[in-house]
């Protein structure tokens, strides 16, 4: 009895090591991103599963900007699949035109590009017509992700999933009800 009792005993932390610790759990939980106060050409940055995740309102100068870069970007359509959820389509790569959502690490070798979201001149392209810039090694991509030619960078900026709760949540991490 007294050793069925140990075996008992001693067995309880070897079987609770298999399921993922509270850490491991919170790793890969939705994040949950209040949208109420972000103003147009401003980014809200959150973390999931250890990436910061931007969230960005785009003027309308900045969506009119974007389809007139196509000649300019490696996938302008964003065929490669892997860069996006399957619901993520066109050239805002976004649920809602003016609401940007990316993974803000470089494709090239996971830096964090510098927003540069104004449609001004800029050192690195005097054409620019806003976007991000990675500076370690001069990667650029524009307002909806999408990597430029000629550049180290190999992708597009990910989209992570997602979908709107309401017209000021965004859940990052899930899926919309429907989607596949």
């Amino acid at each position: 009895m007294v050793g069925a009792v140990g075996v008992a005993g001693a067995s309880v932390p070897f079987i609770k090591s298999w399921f993922p610790s509270a850490r491991a759990k919170l790793a890969g939980a939705p994040v949950i991103a209040d949208i109420s106060g972000l103003q147009e050409g401003q980014r809200l940055i959150f973390e999931w599963r250890g990436q910061p995740i931007w969230i960005v309102k785009r003027s309308k100068a900045t969506l009119d900007a974007l389809p007139t870069l196509d000649g300019e970007l490696r996938d302008p359509k964003s065929e490669n699949l892997d860069q996006q959820p399957s619901y993520i389509k066109g050239e805002f790569r976004s649920i809602k035109p003016d609401i940007s959502v990316l993974v803000g690490l470089c494709t090239h070798l996971g830096c964090s590009p510098e927003m540069k979201a104004e449609i001004r001149p800029e050192p690195f392209d005097p054409a620019w017509k806003g976007g991000y810039f990675c500076p370690c090694h001069k990667s650029k991509f524009d307002m909806a992700g999408r990597v430029f030619q000629g550049v180290p960078a190999p992708t597009n900026l990910p989209v992570p999933p997602h979908h709107f709760s309401d017209d000021n949540t965004i859940v990052i991490g899930v899926d919309p009800e429907g989607s596949a």
